[in-house]
């Protein structure tokens, strides 16, 4: 829309340039006017003032200047159409909102870019609310944009296949990109296209086909998530295992604080002094009340149930379980 405006006022101005060039070469050199005299002719022709002129008209000025006339009020009415749009639009409500949001956006470091809000777009960015995460969000959808913009969260409108809307997301400092179009050719793109901009970036891509998985990791992509997959083994699963599964299920329930006992720390918050301890040391269970269930070390390697003996590396992560209310402790102690 911008790029729109933009373009019909710099029509506007070039015809405006070009019928008072006319206008002033034609008095000029057509009826041997000064240069001054054709400057004011042109002007008080074009503008419909209706001052003298300032010498009687032949045949040949008149009908110039009739010409000038019939052509001038076309083009200046065109231009102030297209020029007072523009304006109202640098003005209205709605660009006042964008340019705020913008200047917010600007401001955003080690944020997360969602693409898409669908199905999976929309839960993601609800889990994101539930943690308190920074994200932006890119929908191409006016209507939906509108719709939701108002739930605190910070739209980017435009197509995330293109790299300017990329840019404006704020993707050059951002910390993570989600990719959740439906088209597994337009993820792809917006794979390529942010591990280009930015390639420290961790991406995170849907997939619908299984032949799309190995392409987006050559693409780049970090993890790449099949969520018909998970949805089919998820169904299966509660047929063999259901109360697993259902225990699973409600460690972490999208849209609900209360139901979140599992959390992640880093190595960071548990050792701020920076020395490698160990986890029978750092004794989180005693201070928190919350076990420790998963240890992923600097490597990227996993281990479950880690020995208490276990010496926690710098760069790892420390995965526990515990209550909500012990959750919130061990969120309070080490500002999770």
């Amino acid at each position: 829309m911008k790029k729109l405006f933009r373009s019909k006022v710099t029509i506007a101005i070039f015809l405006l340039l070009a019928v008072f060039s006319l206008g002033v070469f034609g008095y000029r050199f057509m009826s041997g006017y000064s240069w001054v005299d054709a400057i004011y002719m042109t002007v008080i022709t074009v503008t419909t003032v209706g001052y003298g002129e300032v010498q009687p008209l032949t045949f040949a000025d008149k009908v110039f200047t009739s010409i000038l006339i019939l052509s001038s009020l076309v083009i200046v009415g065109f231009a102030l159409k297209v020029i007072t749009e523009y304006l109202l639009s640098k003005n209205n409500i709605g660009n006042i909102r964008e340019k705020k949001l913008h200047k917010k956006i600007s401001k955003m470091k080690d944020h997360i870019i969602v693409c898409g809000y669908g199905r999976n777009g929309k839960q993601a960015a609800e889990k994101l609310k539930d943690y308190k995460e920074d994200f932006v969000i890119i929908e191409k959808d006016h209507e939906v944009v509108e719709r939701f913009s108002e739930n605190e969260m910070l739209f980017v409108e435009g197509n995330a296949n293109e790299d300017d809307v990329l840019i404006e997301a704020g993707i050059e400092r951002a910390r993570t990109l989600i990719c959740a179009l439906p088209s597994d050719a337009d993820n792809l793109f917006i794979v390529l296209s942010a591990r280009q901009i930015n390639p420290g970036l961790k991406i995170i891509s849907r997939a619908t086909e299984e032949t799309s998985y190995r392409k987006m990791k050559l693409a780049g992509a970090d993890n790449v998530i099949l969520p018909d997959k998970i949805g089919g083994d998820h169904m299966a699963s509660l047929v063999v295992v259901p109360d697993l599964i259902e225990f699973l299920d409600n460690l972490s329930i999208a849209g609900d604080d209360d139901s979140i006992n599992v959390e992640q720390v880093a190595f960071e918050k548990v050792c701020p002094s920076g020395d490698e301890r160990t986890i029978q040391e750092i004794d989180v269970r005693k201070k928190t009340g919350c076990s420790v269930i998963g240890y992923k070390s600097p490597e990227g390697e996993y281990i479950v149930n880690p020995e208490p003996s276990l010496v926690l590396k710098k760069g790892s992560k420390l995965i526990l379980i515990g209550r909500p209310n012990q959750i919130e402790k061990l969120k309070n102690l080490y500002d999770v």
